[in-house]
């Protein structure tokens, strides 16, 4: 799942700086939720993480990638500490 995810979505996500780290499903309160986490050589800030989830979220919908059984897609970043800039 994993590899089929980056190379979907890493070309497309590449000028943000940001590339697929993870994929994976999990189960959270009863919920099925595909999880893409984010990561880049430098601080990921929110508006980075939303402007990738629009991207990544248009080309989900139509590759229609999700698998039937999803209740929900969680597009995150690895936490890196904090920003000096912020």
């Amino acid at each position: 799942m994993k590899k089929q995810v980056q190379e979907l979505l890493n070309d497309s996500i590449k000028d943000l700086n940001v590339f697929v780290d993870d994929a994976f499903i999990s189960e959270e309160e009863g919920k099925k939720v595909y999880n893409i986490v984010l990561d880049s050589e430098e601080v990921i800030d929110l508006n980075k993480v939303t402007e990738a989830s629009r991207i990544i979220n248009k080309i989900m919908d139509e590759n229609n990638n999700l698998p039937a059984d999803i209740d929900e897609l969680d597009i995150y970043s690895k936490e890196k500490g904090v920003d000096e800039n912020e």
